[in-house]
């Protein structure tokens, strides 16, 4: 009595079911099983089919709406990856990510030539076997979009959860798996060696003896100069230049007074210092001055904040290059994170950075702020979302996507969400150079990307539920072994392409794959392989870039079969 009563009022209240299906298929989703998880989207689609045998209508409306807003957090979490891919040094990458796209498509379509799909079951082949869900919604557009009658067109749109469902197990896991141990054998290298050996180069000194190894913790102690010629005698530059490690000199206290300073003052006997470094920075001066307590000393304002490289200037240096900046001076950098994914690369002398890059420094607040005004912008944490931008983002370039143009008669346009997405491209760019255009944080950001795909993976698994089973007697095992079959291709050919065309490095070939292939499930099993961060390098532009492509593939590869 109870379950029908349930039943009538999801039927009734069909948003009621799009709740329930999140809140089931999120938690199916994060079920462990052994390292393998199905992930919120495969879990969200397989409940909604599910609860779609209740037979639930649902207005295609409201996946629309969903779907535009998730599709404009991608373009605006890819923008300034995808345009400096394209742009700058990153251009191989940026390459190598196209030819890989072009690899996944022609696979696929081979499969639905071989095996007489439809455009339906080839488009739930490709958002399977590549994982890259989001082509679901350009499909589904392009399909309402043929000259199909409406009933061959709802067949179509039917068979592409089924074929989405059968094929994403083996594209999720297989692609790590290759990636991560069938990779290096391909390349013929131990990935831990080669990633040890990329740090140590990363690593490297130049010919001075005071190159800086890292950017440290923050600690700060107070020290008595007591002994004359060791520290007392010297200027504050000198002092710094003591250690091999990075410190400085915070705040100095004379004749029982704080006085200021600069780089020339002469230390003297008796004078008490505060000195910011890392601890084995500091031994250094416990070795030479007797540590002391001075509270007044050493309560300066202390900060941690996100800054957002924007300065052309420092775009492309190196981080060792950057250390020796005087705008540097007093700051101790976290973490460096890069790309919408927010994928930390290491923070070697050697790492190269760039605009977009969100770099999270420690130091008194009067050193953040110079260093702020030299390189960037303060991503303090806000929860405000900019509506403006994202509303006339998404309005502006849905109403260009929406242009049709007749291309040997046949009608060619992006479509509302396509253009949506090349909004968040443009947007998301223009903000990475200019901050202050708006600001979406990043819970915002994440609402957008993962509760609107998963609302729109719901509806489309409500819907198709009544027509799930069959479609799924109908297309048999083979389109589990045409999805192997799409998503091993390229990845056995990928790190080849990455070696001997590209040439690029062995620690971040296989980063470029997994990014390539937009599976950040698979960069996460080969960081852990090579027990290191380094192949993350690889893995921002051409995840930016193929985000984007194999996105837009669900038109093309409809365009393909009709």
């Amino acid at each position: 009595m109870i379950l029908h009563w349930i039943a009538e009022t999801l039927r009734s209240a069909p948003e009621l079911a799009i709740f329930l299906t999140l809140a089931i298929g999120f938690w199916v989703g994060s079920l462990k099983f052994s390292s393998f998880s199905l992930g919120a989207v495969t879990g969200t689609l397989l409940v909604g089919v599910l609860i779609g045998q209740l037979g639930i209508t649902i207005s295609p409306q409201v996946k629309s709406v969903f779907f535009i807003l998730f599709l404009f957090a991608v373009g605006f979490g890819v923008g300034p990856q995808f345009v400096r891919g394209i742009a700058n040094d990153g251009l191989p990458q940026a390459l190598f990510a196209v030819v890989i796209s072009l690899l996944c498509l022609g696979s696929v379509y081979l499969a639905a030539v071989m095996s007489g799909y439809g455009p339906g079951m080839a488009e739930g082949l490709l958002a399977g076997s590549q994982t890259i869900s989001a082509s679901i919604g350009l499909a589904t557009d392009a399909i309402n979009r043929t000259n199909l009658s409406p009933e061959h067109i709802q067949s179509e749109l039917n068979a592409i959860p089924v074929a989405y469902a059968v094929t994403y197990l083996f594209g999720t896991v297989g692609t790590g798996w290759m990636l991560a141990f069938l990779g290096p054998k391909l390349l013929g290298i131990n990935l831990t060696q080669e990633c040890q050996r990329y740090e140590r180069e990363m690593s490297i000194k130049p010919d001075d003896d005071h190159a800086e190894t890292a950017w440290h913790e923050y600690i700060v102690r107070a020290y008595k100069l007591e002994t004359a010629g060791l520290i007392a005698g010297k200027t504050v530059a000198e002092a710094e230049q003591e250690s091999e490690e990075r410190l400085f000199l915070e705040n100095l206290r004379r004749n029982g007074k704080i006085i200021t300073f600069d780089n020339n003052t002469v230390l003297q006997q008796g004078d008490i210092v505060a000195v910011s470094g890392s601890h084995e920075a500091l031994v250094y001066w416990s070795n030479h001055a007797e540590e002391v307590a001075d509270r007044e000393l050493i309560d300066i304002p202390v900060e941690t904040v996100n800054v957002i490289v924007t300065s052309k200037q420092i775009n492309s240096s190196k981080l060792i290059d950057l250390a020796r900046a005087p705008y540097a001076h007093g700051i101790y950098i976290n973490s460096i994170r890069r790309g919408s994914m927010s994928v930390e690369i290491p923070a070697l002398p050697q790492t190269v950075i760039n605009r977009g890059d969100i770099i999270s420094v420690t130091g008194t607040r009067r050193n953040v702020d110079t260093l702020i005004n030299a390189v960037g912008y303060a991503d303090r944490p806000t929860n405000v979302t900019s509506m403006v931008m994202v509303g006339a983002g998404i309005f502006v370039g849905g109403l260009l996507g929406s242009i049709v143009l007749p291309v040997a008669g046949i009608p060619i346009t992006l479509s509302a969400s396509g253009g949506a997405l090349i909004a968040g491209l443009i947007l998301g760019w223009l903000r990475s150079v200019t901050p202050k255009l708006g600001n979406i944080p990043a819970a915002s950001v994440w609402f957008m990307n993962t509760v609107g795909l998963n609302i729109f993976i719901a509806v489309v698994g409500i819907s198709a539920g009544p027509t799930f089973i069959t479609g799924l007697k109908e297309a048999g095992l083979s389109v589990f072994f045409w999805g192997v079959f799409a998503t091993a291709f390229p990845m056995l050919l990928a790190p080849l392409i990455g070696k001997y065309i590209f040439r690029f490095d062995p620690a971040i070939n296989l980063g470029c794959c997994g990014g390539a292939r937009t599976s950040t499930a698979s960069v996460a099993m080969i960081a852990d392989v090579a027990k290191s961060n380094v192949p993350m390098l690889g893995y921002t532009v051409p995840y930016a870039v193929s985000n984007t492509l194999l996105t837009m593939w669900g038109l093309v590869i409809v365009l393909l079969l009709t």
